[in-house]
């Protein structure tokens, strides 16, 4: 098993410290470019998404589609992530964060109006798409296509299960002495619950829970933007020159070499937003929306909230409470920055964050249940996917009560695969894509 762990981490490095970096964000910019900044829709995506939608037997709304997205990618990157980025690339990582973000909503929406576009009704007569779809049925890449389904299923088990047990675990241990066998098996249940229900209603599910849980944890993030208002200016200022320089901080994080908060800033943002692995156009394709474009506008809201909006709020939370609060900073670890920003809340700092990862987390396990069932359900038919839900809900307790190293370098390797073939599937239908858009806007 160490052997292995090594050439997982050995090509983790090899892949995310440059051609993956390459390949996503090149995607993203000539993607902006070819959709002729697709991003100046935004508004309309925003209004769009929340526009009146009736149900429908054939699919869920796209607000429900929407928010089952984010459930899968506002998750505990967006707090724990973008700590570990400004620990290890300076405050400037946060900036190479959000221009991923920004650049990531046109790949996002060119990959959503895909599936969206080419997507099927199964033996129920509701809509079910993904990449797989699109490569197997558009493009004949039947054997890529069952790749990418094979690696977003083993991927789900990563860091769409067991991972997020974990987190929750870590943060409940930590004001609690409980049992993680005892939060594994009610992770197991209070998921298991959810996810039985089927799309329904884990969308049902995520139209509730990510509206709340977001409200919450950035009004916790905006009091301490009240607290630490003297600071944000100037925070804000060093968040975007130091992503140019290696000009030394404080609170422990010197001169940063620019490559670096650069390196970190877009694998985090890369990661967090999800736009370009081929998992949100899953939920996309889901929607009883009828037209792809529309879609496409709704689904690309997501890398701005995700990424845009809430990691941008805790970079500059974390970065504007070392400017107020240095001395508290010095040799703290890469993954306590938010917490330690959170405990000059006036009451209960640290539990809100905690509740807070444990409501991200959750949120995360029920929408990459969803990505795994799509999947297994492209390489088996509607056969595997009972199956499925149980080997994902053992994988919740494992996640609980085991140490995950392993699973978080399995996971990072399975995710650029699964980018691999729908970054070639997009690539291959640019023209189709950036077509559609200038004849319907």
């Amino acid at each position: 098993m160490p052997a292995l762990s090594g050439i997982i981490h050995q090509l983790n490095t090899l892949l995310w410290n440059f051609p993956m970096l390459v390949l996503l964000l090149g995607t993203h910019i000539y993607f902006t470019l070819k959709l002729q900044f697709v991003q100046r829709l935004l508004p309309k995506g925003i209004k769009l998404s929340f526009s009146k939608q009736s149900t429908s037997e054939n699919g869920i709304t796209p607000y429900a589609a929407l928010s089952t997205a984010l459930a899968a990618t506002i998750g505990t990157g967006n707090i724990i992530g973008i700590s570990t980025a400004i620990a290890i690339g300076g405050p400037g990582a946060v900036f190479w964060c959000w221009i991923t973000g920004v650049f990531g909503i046109a790949t996002c929406y060119a990959e959503s109006f895909l599936s969206s576009k080419y997507r099927i009704k199964n033996k129920h007569g509701r809509y079910i798409g993904g990449p797989m779809y699109v490569l197997k049925n558009v493009l004949h890449m039947k054997y890529m296509a069952a790749a990418f389904s094979l690696f977003a299923v083993l991927a789900s088990l990563g860091v769409g299960s067991s991972v997020q047990s974990n987190s929750i675990c870590t943060a409940i241990t930590e004001h609690f002495t409980v049992s993680p066998h005892i939060i594994g098996i009610g992770i197991a249940i209070l998921s298991g619950f959810v996810m039985l229900g089927g799309v329904k209603q884990i969308s049902k599910v995520c139209t509730y829970l990510v509206p709340f849980m977001s409200v919450f944890y950035l009004t916790g993030c905006g009091y301490l933007l009240l607290l630490n208002h003297r600071y944000v200016p100037k925070a804000i200022w060093i968040i975007v020159t130091s992503a140019f320089s290696s000009k030394s901080f404080i609170g422990g994080i010197a001169g940063t070499a620019v490559i670096t908060g650069i390196r970190t800033g877009i694998s985090k943002g890369l990661f967090t937003n999800e736009a370009g692995l081929g998992s949100i156009p899953m939920t996309s394709a889901a929607s009883n929306c009828d037209s792809p474009v529309k879609q496409g506008l709704i689904s690309m809201t997501g890398p701005f909230w995700d990424t845009v909006v809430i990691c941008a709020v805790t970079g500059i939370v974390i970065v504007s409470s070392m400017l107020h609060y240095p001395l508290e900073y010095i040799n703290i670890a890469d993954d306590r920055l938010c917490f330690a920003a959170f405990s000059k809340l006036p009451f209960w700092g640290s539990e809100i964050l905690s509740i807070s990862l444990i409501l991200f987390s959750f949120a995360t396990i029920i929408g990459w249940c969803y990505y795994g069932e799509c999947s297994i359900c492209f390489l088996t038919g509607n056969r595997g996917i009972q199956i499925y839900q149980v080997i994902y809900i053992v994988f919740l307790y494992l996640g609980a009560v085991m140490s995950l190293q392993f699973v978080w370098e399995l996971s990072d390797l399975l995710n650029s695969l699964m980018a691999i073939p729908n970054l070639i599937c997009i690539w291959l239908l640019r023209k189709e894509i950036s077509y559609h858009l200038k004849n319907s806007i």
